[in-house]
């Protein structure tokens, strides 16, 4: 007698997101599987229906939400004893009614940067590290616009925001990209900055950043994980998120998605053309090739995290 396969659901996750950076949790009901545990609302996807269908209408009886609107956001499997699920994780940032409990479940607002409910339903635990990314990634062009130009677009920025920062700079000589690295060393101590390194730079820099950006011949290479608090990768097509998934990358840059001034008449995709390449993505993604922030809207509706941004960050 052979062993019975569980069976592959389709679920649709909400992460609902409040205007003050927070994210709704709910603890399953006694009487389920992981009854006690903490989720992100949703259900399953019925026959007929679409994710986002689905999810509006798992929201609305749970919590008594109504015109949803969501956005795709990262696709995962998962399985668990009872069953194999696919989780089509969506976030929902705008809706009417306030959430209440319709089916007696506890519910709590939580800071997306300190989720500190347990224990959380396995398969919503990679939400917690998605959920820290921040919408814009700034690649730096330093060699392009000037040093000492970047370095006050930068000093600028951060009076005002954080900065997640990919120092990438091939076209500067050794000495002058090492003097520049350690000043934005020196400034992140004071300062909410996030360097993440191209794998273009040597590998004894790695260590002394936040982490390190991987090319997309680097990521093809890659056997293990860098061990370092943020790994992100360079990808062209959905096979690369594949591989930066299984290599336990972060998030990943997928373009270029508009033409850019750096690779004139190369061909681009367009949003469209992105949200069918990352319609079944694994991890969060950056919309990257001639994004500007006014792109961030556009970006998320296709699929993506947020976008990724070299001139345009430093005008």
């Amino acid at each position: 007698m052979s062993d019975a396969v569980p069976k592959l659901l389709d679920v649709a996750v909400g992460v609902v997101l409040s205007p003050d950076g927070q994210v709704l949790i709910g603890q399953r009901l006694a009487g389920k599987p992981y009854a006690g545990w903490w989720e992100f609302p949703g259900g399953k996807v019925e026959a007929g229906e679409s994710v986002e269908q689905a999810l509006a209408r798992e929201l609305h009886e749970e919590l008594g939400l109504e015109s949803i609107e969501s956005t795709p956001w990262i696709v995962r499997g998962h399985d668990y004893p009872h069953a194999t699920v696919r989780l089509f994780f969506r976030r929902v940032r705008r809706w009417r009614g306030e959430p209440l409990s319709r089916e007696g479940q506890a519910l709590v607002w939580q800071p997306t940067d300190a989720i500190g409910v347990t224990p959380l339903l396995p398969a919503s635990l990679g939400p917690i590290g998605w959920l820290r990314l921040p919408p814009f990634y700034r690649i730096s062009c330093a060699a392009d616009i000037g040093v000492a130009a970047f370095e006050r677009s930068l000093e600028a920025l951060l009076q005002r925001q954080p900065v997640f920062l990919q120092l990438r700079e091939p076209l500067l000589g050794e000495a002058e990209f090492e003097r520049l690295f350690g000043r934005l060393l020196r400034l992140r101590q004071t300062r909410p900055l996030r360097i993440l390194l191209s794998s273009r730079h040597p590998a004894a820099f790695w260590d002394a950043a936040d982490g390190v950006h991987l090319t997309a011949r680097d990521l093809a290479a890659a056997t293990v994980r860098p061990k370092l608090t943020w790994v992100g990768a360079s990808c062209h097509h959905p096979d690369d998120l594949i591989v930066a998934d299984r290599l336990g990358c972060d998030f990943a840059v997928f373009g270029p998605v508009a033409p850019t001034d750096s690779h004139p008449g190369a061909a681009s995709m367009g949003f469209a053309g992105l949200a069918a390449q990352i319609a079944a993505t694994p991890i969060p993604v950056y919309a990257l090739g001639g994004m500007s922030q006014s792109d961030l809207p556009s970006a998320e509706a296709a699929g993506a995290h947020g976008v990724a941004m070299m001139r345009a960050a430093w005008r």
